[in-house]
């Protein structure tokens, strides 16, 4: 008799404890990935703040628009937005987004 192998008994089990490990484990990742959108929304307005400083010491005002800044150079058309959709809007002379 060939005893190199695993029974269908085994196998289940392993399966049934791979599955109980993914089942924890995809929450926790939705969760993070949420967090990094936020994180990086944050991130991305410090950089816009940044361009408004430059363009008021540049023109002597603050920027009417976001839209102000790409067309002066000081940022480019991907930096607008967030990466989750959001729209980087400039209100009373700081960056938010909405």
């Amino acid at each position: 008799m060939n005893n190199k192998g695993f029974t269908l008994l085994e196998m289940v089990v392993v399966v049934m404890i791979i599955s109980i490990l993914f089942l924890l484990t995809i929450p926790n990742i939705s969760k993070v990935m949420g967090s990094v959108d936020a994180k990086g929304c944050d991130a991305l307005t410090k950089v816009v703040d940044s361009a408004i400083v430059q363009y008021r010491l540049d023109n002597g005002s603050f920027p009417a628009s976001v839209g102000a800044l790409v067309d002066g150079g000081y940022l480019n058309s991907e930096q607008t937005s967030c990466s989750s959709g959001e729209a980087i809007v400039i209100e009373g002379g700081h960056a938010t987004y909405r």
